[in-house]
This record gives structure tokens, C-alpha cells and sequence, in this order.
């Protein structure tokens, strides 16, 4: 058996992000005047604007909400009257970005301009609360867990503490999962702990472990970085949206499309802190809820992004970047969500049919970095086969820009912080079968590759997918490449080895594990790979010894165990390979090999007597 690390890379979504409103009086606010005359067409709390408030404010206005006070009572709405006037004038409450008309979506708020003038109308006559027998009930909330009791609940085992000044912290804490078999998760939700100093949070799954290392290296629990790479033993490019962000309800998969958790798995939880002034201390808890369904349906986060165009001259108003990508084959898209910084001013994400009609799959004409968000349609898109999905993304590095970060405007270029830029369009997309996501995977990379030819992360995940395609040459140019850009890349020369072990070119695998090893001595599937090129040319005993380092690293490795058995019994050291052959079938009592094997080493053994 030749086990290929699939170099999957999970990209940071930086999910969307909410910051509290505080509504505060200021010397320009414009006061209505004040009608206190009754007519059959005076407006009332209770009847007429509690329904709006309810509908579109309470999800971020409540007790223990993320917004810093409620708008649940007529008091509470009153006080605030005409500050409720101005903001929701303007658009910029409630928030929501995309223009109407472009998309529909979810959970859409977005006041109808009927509203906006219902509320200034019932302002203007005083702003009256009403008969109490007309007030709607108003939602309910809980400061804990949304969807109910969680069937698993996991906290951060001690809290992180944010320095009170400085820039933006992008920290990743990992969560062992503590499950003794596969489930399958239907839910996740998200207690960010000190939700004021959070921005957003996203969940990476890490099936296997990869990143704890990372976490053991920093003094302080988690580890940094904004960007985070996952690197999986198997090529698996199904993902999900996995994020918290203020105001948002959890959201519980549609039917079919739970996710799998395995043993041994780890929960990255990428977080996004902004610094109060003081130090603030953190300590996030996640829960999962289970189904015992397994997944039917298997979505993909497919992105368009052209960061490398990105360099906005001071004073620039209109920078556009674009990109654009060729549908492989048929496929839903379920949600979508747009990013970029500060600089950010007309985001537009579309489709062209095979047949030229255009398909808005979101257009915002303002775009605001601190209301971003993750959006998913009401009903799922169908794009079929030939579509070729684009996106349109423009800067303005002006003066005149009142979110430009910079004054004066500097010039601009791609990254991380927040003060540079990004422009990125993510889409959830569902193709017909679980086949799909390959084929979708290979056509986004070789896409990657028309923009940037030297890229790391293209090269090798398209090795990888054409690895599991079975087309090993191809794969094994895009590794060498690869190797080139980052020689040491564990993962990537692992790969390599291993499809060239596949391809029978036997003496540069071996190379390729054992350079791998002097990397990372304890990479576990170069050593079990190693070994079994080993066992294949009857070099037992080294063989033996890079299964015992696997034994060491992971002792519940059933795989080894066996072979490790075999090797033994072909040495004549039967009794110690029983005991292996009988451990292996401890850990997997459906080891077809283990059983097998026990039964003849039993079986030589009673011959021996």
C-alpha cells in the first residue's frame, strides 16, 4: 500500500465581518418635526414599526447581542428615535451590501424603501407606541447556544491574552476533537468568548493534525497567521463555510450535505482580534452537532482572486482587477462571498451562459470592509457546463475614499493586513457527484497557473489532483516544479516519491522519502511508504526499523502493526508477529490482511510444535 499525502490547501476565508454600531448623538443630526394630529393613517409602534425592528434590527439589537444596546421594547426604539431616522436613510442600517435585484439571497435585510419611509413618517407624528394588543411577539434569544445543546462541546483549554495595542491579531487555535469514531456534523456554532474584540472567526478542518506542530512551537497557546495551509493524507477538496461572525445565526446543513469528522481529527479555529486599548483575554468554545446520515451531496468553495494584479498607485481611483474561470462541468452555486480591504468600491461577481446570457451572482456598489459577509441564495444557482464565471473588482486610493486607511494615500499592494489589499470572490459550488470535485479542482489550479506559472501552491495541488485522477507523469512535472519553488516542502517531495514509487522508478522514491525524512524525521507516511519499497526488495530489516518509528508516532496504526507482522513472520519471528497481526485487528477488527495473516502465522506456529 503506498499512501499519497494529498497537499490540499486550505485557503483563510476571512468570513464576514460585523462591527457593533454605537449610535451616538451628534451636532448635525436632523430633527423631523414633530406631527402630534391623529388620522386614520398615523403610524404606531406597536402595529407598524415593531415588525421592522423585529425582523431586521433584533438579530444583532438584543441582550447579549453583538450590538452594545437592545431594540427589543417601544422604549428601547424611541430613545433612538431619530438616530434610527438618519441611519436607516442612509442605508447604513441594517446593514447589507448587495445591490437588490443582483442575487437573492437569505435572510436578506435590506429595509424596502416603503420601510425607510414608514419609520420616518411615524417619527415625524411623534412616534407613537400604540394599542398594546397589536405588538407582535417579540424574537427570543439566548446568550448561549442558538440551535440548542450542542452533542459535543469543546473549549479552548485556556484563554489567549490580546496585547492591548497594536495592529490586527490573526490567531489559530487548535481543537482536538474527541471522538472515538467517525460522525458526521450537521451543525457547528461558534461562542467567540469576548465577542468585542472579535471580528470574525473561521473553522479549518485538520484531519490530519498537521498543524499542531505549528501550535507546540509558539510559547503562547495557538499560533499566528491569517493565511493557514492544511495538508491532508487524502485529496479531498469538499469544503464548507465554517464561520462566526456578530449578528449571524448558525446555519444547519441542507439535507444530504453533512460533513464527515474522523478520529484523530483537529478543528482549526482561524480568529480575527482587534485590540481594545487593554488587554483582553479570550477563550473560545465550539459545538457540534451530530446526524447519523452521512453525506450525499459533497460542495467545493471554488475562488477567483487576482491579488498578484494588485498594486493601486496613490491617488487612483478606479484600479480594477478581474478574473475568470470556465466551468467544467454542471454545477449549483449555493452561497457566495466577497472580499477585499479598505480600498474596495464596486464588487461585482457574474456569469455568462454558454448561450451569452448574463447571470448576476452579486453586484455591491459600496462596499464596506466592515459589513462584509458570507451570502447564500435563497435557491441554489444552476450554472451549467461552459459558464464562465467572472468577477470585476474596483479600488479607490484616493483622498476623497473616507475608509482609505492612509493620509495621504500610499500605494497599495496585495497581503495580509488590512491596510493592504485583497480581492478575492469565493463560491460555494455543488457539482451533480463527488467525481466532480477533481475535475473542478484540476481546472481552477491549471487556471492558477495561466495567472501565476511559477505558483507553489498550483503546481502541487494539481499534482495531487491528477495523482488521484491516476495521471502520475503529469503529476509528478507539476511536484518537480513545485520542489523547485520550495525544496523543502515536506508534503510536496513525500508525493513525489510516492508516485514515482506507483511508476516503478524505485531508487529516486527511496531518494525522495529519505529526503523527506532528513526534513521532517518524524513524517510518518515517508516512513511507512519507505518501508514498504523496503519490504517489496527484501530489505527486512530496514524495513522493520522504519515501521517501528511509525509504531512509535502512532501506535494505533493498524496498517503497520500488519505489516510490521509480516515482515516479522517472514524472519521467522512469528510469536512477535502474532502479537502485531492480533493488535491490528484490536484497532480495525475489519483488517482483512490482519486476519488473514494471523491465521497462517497461527497455523505455522502449531506446525513448529
Amino acid at each position: 500500500m503506498i499512501r499519497r499525502t494529498g497537499f490540499a490547501i486550505s485557503y483563510f476565508i476571512p468570513a464576514a465581518i460585523v462591527a457593533a454600531m454605537i449610535l451616538v448623538g451628534c451636532s448635525d443630526f436632523i430633527y423631523l418635526e414633530r406631527d402630534t394630529s391623529r388620522s386614520p393613517s398615523t403610524l404606531t409602534f406597536n402595529k407598524d414599526i415593531a415588525p421592522i425592528i423585529f425582523e431586521n434590527c433584533a438579530a444583532c439589537h438584543h441582550r447579549g447581542g453583538s450590538a452594545p444596546f437592545s431594540l427589543l421594547s417601544y422604549q428601547d426604539v424611541k430613545k433612538r428615535a431619530q438616530q434610527i431616522v438618519i441611519v436607516t436613510r442612509s442605508r447604513y442600517m441594517p446593514p447589507w451590501l448587495p445591490e437588490p435585484g443582483y442575487g437573492e439571497f437569505a435572510g436578506q435585510r435590506r429595509l424596502s424603501d416603503e420601510q425607510i419611509r414608514a419609520i420616518e413618517q411615524w417619527v415625524a407624528q411623534g412616534a407613537l407606541e400604540g394599542a398594546p394588543s397589536e405588538l407582535p411577539p417579540a424574537p427570543k434569544f439566548t446568550e448561549g447556544w442558538q440551535l440548542g445543546q450542542p452533542d459535543l462541546v469543546i473549549k479552548l483549554p485556556q484563554p489567549y491574552t490580546l496585547p492591548a495595542a497594536g495592529t490586527d491579531v490573526f490567531r489559530n487555535f487548535t481543537f482536538p476533537v474527541p471522538v472515538s469514531e467517525t460522525r458526521y456534523v450537521k451543525a457547528v456554532e461558534i461562542l467567540p468568548g469576548n465577542k468585542q474584540i472579535v471580528h470574525h472567526a473561521n473553522i479549518l478542518i485538520d484531519r490530519t493534525q498537521s498543524l499542531r506542530r505549528l501550535d507546540e512551537q509558539d510559547a503562547e497557546i495557538g499560533f499566528a497567521g491569517m493565511d493557514v495551509a492544511i495538508e491532508s493524507e487524502n485529496f479531498e477538496p469538499d469544503s464548507h463555510f465554517l464561520f462566526w461572525k456578530p449578528g449571524t445565526v448558525p446555519q444547519v446543513e441542507m439535507d444530504g450535505m453533512a460533513w464527515r469528522l474522523d478520529k484523530g481529527t483537529d478543528l482549526i479555529l482561524n480568529m480575527h482580534l482587534q485590540p481594545s486599548g487593554k488587554p483582553e483575554m479570550i477563550q473560545p468554545t465550539i459545538g457540534l452537532y451530530f446526524t447519523d446520515k452521512p453525506p450525499t451531496k459533497f460542495p467545493m468553495l471554488l475562488q477567483l482572486e487576482h491579488d498578484g494584479a494588485i498594486d493601486i498607485p496613490p491617488g487612483k481611483k478606479d484600479f480594477v482587477i478581474t478574473d475568470e474561470f470556465e466551468l467544467p462541468l454542471d454545477v449549483e452555486v449555493l452561497g457566495v462571498y466577497p472580499h477585499a480591504h479598505y480600498l474596495g468600491k464596486d464588487i461585482q461577481g457574474f456569469a455568462v451562459l454558454p448561450d451569452g446570457t448574463k447571470k448576476w451572482l452579486i453586484w455591491i456598489k459600496d462596499w464596506d470592509f466592515n459589513w462584509q459577509a458570507v451570502y447564500r441564495y435563497a435557491q441554489p444557482i444552476f450554472l451549467p457546463k461552459s459558464t464562465t464565471i467572472f468577477m470585476r473588482y474596483s479600488y479607490d486610493n484616493s483622498a476623497d475614499n473616507a475608509r482609505n486607511p492612509s493620509n495621504p494615500p500610499r500605494r497599495v499592494v496585495s497581503g495580509n493586513r488590512s491596510t493592504d489589499e485583497m480581492g478575492h470572490l469565493w463560491l460555494q459550488v455543488l457539482p451533480r457527484d463527488r467525481s466532480g470535485l477533481k475535475t473542478l479542482q484540476e481546472a481552477l489550479m491549471r487556471q492558477r497557473l495561466r495567472k501565476y506559472p511559477q505558483d507553489f501552491l498550483a503546481h502541487a495541488n494539481l499534482g495531487a489532483a491528477l495523482q488521484a485522477a491516476g495521471n502520475l507523469s503529469e503529476a509528478i512535472s507539476h511536484y518537480r516544479q513545485a520542489l523547485r519553488a520550495r525544496p523543502d516542502n515536506v508534503t510536496v517531495r513525500h508525493n513525489l516519491g510516492a508516485a514515482l514509487q506507483a511508476m516503478g522508478v524505485l531508487d529516486e522514491a527511496i531518494g525522495h522519502y529519505r529526503q523527506a525524512l532528513r526534513i521532517r524525521p518524524d513524517y510518518v507516511n515517508s516512513h511507512y511508504n519507505l518501508a514498504s519499497l523496503l519490504l517489496s526488495q527484501g530489505r527486512f530489516s530496514e524495513a522493520i526499523n522504519h515501521l517501528n518509528q511509525v509504531l512509535r508516532i502512532n501506535p494505533n496504526d493498524a496498517d503497520a502493526h500488519n505489516d510490521l507482522g509480516s515482515a516479522l513472520a517472514i524472519q521467522g519471528n512469528l510469536v512477535q508477529a502474532v502479537a502485531h497481526f492480533e493488535q491490528a485487528l484490536r484497532i480495525n477488527p475489519d483488517h482483512a490482511d490482519a486476519g488473514d495473516n494471523l491465521k497462517r502465522a497461527r497455523a505455522q506456529l502449531e506446525k513448529r510444535k
